[in-house]
């Protein structure tokens, strides 16, 4: 429910926190998820989802660091792959530190919010913390639209993954109901979502390979420098189901083809 007293202005951009989704990825230490719980309900944030948590989110070391946000906890959905918990998710963001090997577009926390604001209703947003001595695989990362790195001291680097969410809720509160974020209205056409732009790759790849454009044994880097222009482009359904389409009559053009080579006549033989 609408909270009178805040502007209608703040409503609107308070409201973006409802579809953001912190996504914590095979966290080791339960009590991580209840200290990240904490954090996230102090800046209004409400969706934990946990994609398979190595101890359950309800024992008693996670119920005492969540302190007062156990509803949000025990209410965290549980996914068995991120698949699952990016289903509906227009925008997602992977949090990194810097890597020269999967160079991907890079926000600070304090570049993030005006991003979040963009993704137009209903289009839900997921921000990605991996584990807690490895962080969040190329192969997952690879399936993000940006990176978010929080600067930190290079001499010691380390940051708890529960203190790394609180620096990110405050910032995207800060400026989203802090009123420090333009008001004007954004556009509202829906980006595609994660599955969409997945399934969009996979069927990119197998054409790009039966046309002979790809090595199937060489694929890696071809398809990460796929992933990350279209992700920077952020195409919209329509946009992608043009793209889908392309490929799909790809597909049948080289069909038409091979089948009209297997009924040709073989004139090899014949006399000049």
């Amino acid at each position: 429910m609408s909270d009178p007293a805040l502007p209608e202005d703040t409503l609107v951009t308070a409201s973006v926190l409802q579809r953001i989704k912190i996504v914590m990825v095979e966290t080791s230490l339960a009590a991580n998820l209840g200290a990240a719980a904490r954090a996230m309900k102090t800046m209004g944030l409400a969706q934990l989802v946990a994609v398979s948590p190595r101890e359950p989110l309800d024992n008693e070391s996670a119920i005492a660091r969540a302190s007062g946000a156990q509803e949000l906890l025990l209410n965290a959905v549980c996914c068995d792959s991120l698949d699952e918990a990016l289903q509906g998710c227009s925008l997602v963001i992977g949090t990194s530190a810097r890597s020269r090997n999967l160079p991907w577009p890079m926000l600070s926390p304090v570049e993030l919010p005006p991003i979040v604001q963009g993704v137009p209703e209903p289009g839900e947003i997921a921000i990605l913390f991996g584990r807690e001595r490895s962080g969040l695989t190329n192969e997952e990362l690879a399936r993000c639209h940006y990176h978010l790195h929080i600067p930190s001291n290079p001499d010691y680097s380390s940051l708890n993954i529960a203190a790394a969410v609180q620096v990110v809720a405050y910032e995207l509160r800060r400026q989203l109901v802090g009123g420090d974020l333009d008001n004007e209205p954004h556009p509202s056409v829906p980006l595609a979502t994660a599955e969409d732009l997945e399934g969009y790759f996979d069927h990119l790849q197998r054409v790009l390979v039966d046309i002979g454009f790809a090595d199937p044994n060489n694929l890696r880097q071809l398809m990460l420098k796929l992933r990350r222009f279209y992700m920077r482009a952020q195409p919209e359904p329509v946009e992608l189901n043009i793209l889908r389409g392309i490929i799909s009559q790809t597909e049948k053009s080289l069909i038409r083809a091979r089948s009209g080579q297997d009924r040709a006549p073989d004139r090899s033989q014949d006399s000049h």
